[in-house]
């Protein structure tokens, strides 16, 4: 195990260093955020070819984990990828490019690329593990509600990123907020989506003989999504408005809950004309 970690660490630092020249390049730290879902395919790929080679063959569940991985990281780099072709940096980035003045680079790899790296690596502890310890049986039960977990939060990801673009393609719905679909039973189905599929990976790992510590992958993205860069990040935007607030009062932040009639009846026609919602 020691050995195909550090493989792979050693690996996905030169990726992230090659994501930071091309981004320096471009004058376009974003590409980070289309690296990221990139990244954890690259870890599914080289962990399944170290077990290959190591073993001699693969199972079941190492093809599965690295197929679900697979599925997810390509899809969200190319959803990123063509939300983001036609506009300028992600006003994140170009805030920072214009604090951060001439240590710009240098902070840029470190806490852009290189952190990112690091924190790809502590989540995908799970895909590694799942893909390099085996059990003789699949599926078991476990496996079974780690897939369910799985295709749930990939269901709200992909729904909640379509109906997103949906209505922000619609010019009537310049000013609203976009409080339909999934979104008016959580206000950010895409993250409830991805701590929901990450939760689902480490489930099939430990029934694969994963270590429970390895749990360290799915706390990680929860927390980064629940207190750092996802929906505190997102709605720092809409600090002291008052309509968002209303929208905050009557849909939950992540798990998807239904309101009262009542509370729902009332609040939500007072919600309209709030700002767009913007996605990750």
């Amino acid at each position: 195990m020691e050995n195909v970690f550090l493989y792979i660490s050693f690996l996905i630092g030169i990726y992230m260093t090659l994501l930071f020249i091309f981004a320096s390049i471009n004058k376009r730290n974003d590409i980070a955020d289309i690296g990221w879902g990139l990244g954890f395919c690259i870890v599914a790929l080289l962990s399944l070819q170290f077990d290959f080679y190591t073993r001699g063959g693969l199972d079941a569940r190492s093809v599965v984990i690295t197929a679900l991985v697979l599925i997810w990281g390509i899809r969200l780099a190319g959803h990123i990828y063509l939300r983001n072709r036609k506009k300028t940096e992600d006003p994140r980035y170009a805030k920072w490019r214009a604090e951060w003045g001439r240590w710009f680079y240098i902070r840029s790899f470190l806490q852009v690329f290189i952190l990112q790296g690091a924190l790809l690596l502590l989540i995908s502890l799970p895909i590694v593990f799942g893909n390099t310890m085996h059990m003789p049986i699949f599926p078991t039960f476990i496996d079974i509600i780690g897939i369910s977990f799985w295709l749930i939060g990939f269901m709200y990801e992909v729904v909640g990123d379509r109906e997103l673009a949906h209505f922000l393609k619609n010019p009537e719905n310049k000013g609203k907020i976009m409080d339909r679909g999934l979104w008016s039973i959580t206000r950010h189905p895409n993250y409830f989506g991805e701590v929901t599929l990450w939760w689902g990976v480490w489930l099939i790992a430990i029934s694969g003989g994963a270590p429970w510590w390895s749990i360290i992958g799915p706390l990680t993205i929860t927390i980064l999504i629940t207190q750092v860069s996802g929906i505190p990040m997102t709605e720092a935007r809409y600090k002291g408005n008052i309509l968002y607030d209303a929208y905050k009062k009557r849909v939950s932040a992540l798990i998807p809950l239904y309101p009262g009639k009542k509370l729902f009846g009332t609040l939500r026609k007072e919600g309209r004309g709030e700002k767009t919602i913007t996605n990750k």
